[in-house]
């Protein structure tokens, strides 16, 4: 290892050198590499020269150096090769993960296990992690912090608030499985509430949000007397969406396996649910009766099957049914608002029955519990309450 004094080097004349090498002694230098200062320790083990790399000058000082390079001498003192001595630590070490492969196997999961209803929601999520994710991709999942969240955000935030608000979402996610699998550890920093919610605007302080057009409920039961006269699949799938309340994708996905007509009772899978837990729907005896005549002539598992073979109603020939009905104006998925605002101002239904009834998950613990026990029972006279409301006529 030569009989060069040691430590030859100081602070201040490492920083007043231009040099492209400088030595310190017993083996270890500082050199130049494309434009960066790095440490390397050079020493002779069974006749072989050979060069280790101790780190960049800006990350490793020349104290942690020269620890470095002592700790080495005594691995070739002890007859260790250095190199080989750290191949092995390395090796033992559970490899760090990128979020970016992270991501990328937390989609490829989920596609796997059909976690998700369809290919857009597949190709949302990649969008959403390979595109608008990429500044934080090749960072390891462990360091992950609130400053590289909110840099992911701030392009699109207020400018695009769905996209921004859902790429949240998908980091916070992404991040908590990753905390559970044991590959970081501590609060989640793309969590919205007691975190980015004190570092940036509420979403909706930045824009108004767009509600689905939605019929008065005055209005409902002329609406649900001109749909009882349009014949056909979609006709039927609409008003079946009008009395359950529930969404469109939910009514035309819908299959024969889910519904107990005995017990008048369908449960609607996770898989298929907006908040990905199941929900049960009560069914009042209208919507009995047009379950009844859809198993009549039944042709597959689809309760409202399409033209095409084995696939499901299209979401436009739900609106096509609805003009047809002179619901221009309207859309689908406003009727949950017509029957949000009837059970208060109608049935004067109790909050956290119509919000159990819709499948959300709001308020204190008093109506957290009613989503956890479902009130089925409280819900199943309030959706027959409606539905002789819808039908009055």
């Amino acid at each position: 290892m030569g009989i060069h004094t040691r430590n030859a080097l100081t602070v201040k004349s490492i920083a007043a050198s231009k040099a492209v090498k400088l030595r310190d002694g017993g083996g270890l230098w500082l050199v130049t590499k494309g434009g960066g200062r790095y440490w390397i320790f050079n020493y002779t083990f069974a006749g072989v020269r050979r060069e280790m790399g101790l780190g960049p000058l800006h990350m490793v000082g020349l104290a942690d150096a020269r620890e470095k390079a002592e700790d080495a001498r005594k691995l070739v003192r002890q007859g260790v090769d250095p190199l080989a001595a750290r191949r092995e630590e390395q090796a033992d070490l559970p490899k760090l993960m990128t979020f970016g492969e992270y991501a990328d196997g937390f989609v490829d999961a989920a596609v796997k296990a059909g976690r998700w209803r369809g290919a857009k929601t597949e190709a949302r999520w990649r969008n959403l992690l390979e595109n608008h994710a990429k500044p934080i991709r090749q960072k390891t999942i462990a360091s992950i912090n609130t400053k590289d969240v909110i840099s992911v955000l701030n392009p699109i935030w207020g400018e695009r608030q769905e996209t921004a608000e859902k790429l949240r979402e998908a980091i916070e996610r992404v991040l908590d499985a990753a905390k559970v699998e044991g590959h970081r550890a501590g609060e989640n920093p793309a969590a919205w509430k007691g975190n980015l919610e004190h570092a940036m605007h509420k979403p909706n302080q930045l824009i108004a949000t767009t509600h689905h057009a939605a019929m008065p409920h005055g209005e409902v039961p002329g609406f649900m007397k001109e749909l009882a006269g349009v014949r056909g699949v979609s006709a039927r799938a609409l008003e079946l969406c009008v009395l359950t309340a529930c969404r469109s994708g939910e009514v035309r996905f819908a299959v024969w396996p889910e519904f107990d007509l005995e017990k008048k009772t369908w449960i609607i899978p996770a898989i298929r649910m907006k908040g990905g837990k199941e929900h049960r729907v009560a069914l009042s005896d209208r919507a009995v009766e047009i379950l009844k005549s859809m198993k009549a002539q039944r042709i597959n598992d689809f309760v409202f099957p399409g033209v095409r073979d084995k696939k499901p109603l299209s979401d436009a020939s739900l609106a096509k049914a609805m003009r047809t009905a002179s619901g221009n104006a309207i859309t689908v998925h406003g009727f949950r608002s017509t029957f949000r605002d009837w059970a208060t101002e109608v049935a004067h239904a109790p909050r956290e029955i119509a919000e159990a009834a819709l499948a959300h998950v709001v308020g204190d613990a008093v109506e957290r519990s009613y989503a956890r026990s479902d009130a089925l029972d409280r819900r199943r006279k309030l959706m027959q309450d409606w539905a002789t409301y819808c039908c009055a006529l």
